[in-house]
């Protein structure tokens, strides 16, 4: 039994989508207190930035001619990507940053897409919680639902590529009490902040209970 967990905040001490994640893995453990969880922390200890494109150019470099700047590539590739198929279940805490998917995020997949396996398959099926929070509003009340680029493209990086079992737990309005141009949404903020909470629970058991399935299957 295994559980991975990714964290992309670059600031734990405050992290919302750390805390949500926190209450899935809660329920992850408290089903199976014995797992072994393997964590890796990319908003604190980013990938290198070069890293994807050391890889690419080493795919057109015959083995024999291959730098060490280039196997040490092909080493990290493959053990991140080691990491995502040995786990029985997968948890990601992954912030909107800048309406978009952050730059260290996009390494991490980029960098994981290099190796075969995830092309062709070696995660299909996986159950997956994605932990996400948006520091403004995005609800469709707001008119800026499109403004998140984040959520649409990790859904579809996760259903479609990986084609894994995804489940989606997300918080708005962190930003109230800090912005004061969302004051107004004080309230709302309370509301939401508490559904997540109580989404991220019911996540985290239904994570343990397909993992359950699955190996029972």
């Amino acid at each position: 039994m295994s559980l991975y967990r990714l964290d992309a905040s670059i600031n734990p001490a405050t992290s919302h989508s750390r805390a949500l994640a926190d209450l899935v893995e809660a329920e992850w453990t408290g089903e199976h207190p014995d797992s072994a969880i393997t964590r890796r922390d990319i908003g604190t200890d980013p990938l290198p930035a070069t890293t994807w494109r050391t890889l690419v150019l080493s795919g057109m470099t015959p083995d024999a001619d291959l730098t060490e700047e280039q196997k040490g590539a092909r080493k990290l590739a493959t053990t991140l990507v080691d990491e995502l198929v040995d786990a029985d279940a997968i948890l990601l805490a992954i912030p909107l940053y800048n309406w978009g998917v952050a730059a260290h995020v996009k390494s991490w997949y980029d960098i994981t897409y290099t190796d075969d396996r995830i092309k062709s398959g070696a995660l299909t099926g996986k159950p997956v919680v994605l932990a996400s929070v948006l520091g403004g509003d995005y609800r469709p009340e707001s008119g800026k639902t499109d403004w998140d680029h984040s959520t649409p493209w990790l859904r579809h990086v996760i259903e479609n590529i990986w084609k894994a079992d995804l489940l989606v737990v997300q918080r708005q309005l962190t930003l109230v009490g800090v912005n004061p141009a969302m004051d107004g949404l004080a309230d709302d903020a309370v509301e939401v902040h508490a559904a997540a909470q109580q989404l991220a629970v019911e996540h985290g058991r239904t994570l343990a209970s397909k993992r359950n399935a699955r190996s029972a299957a």
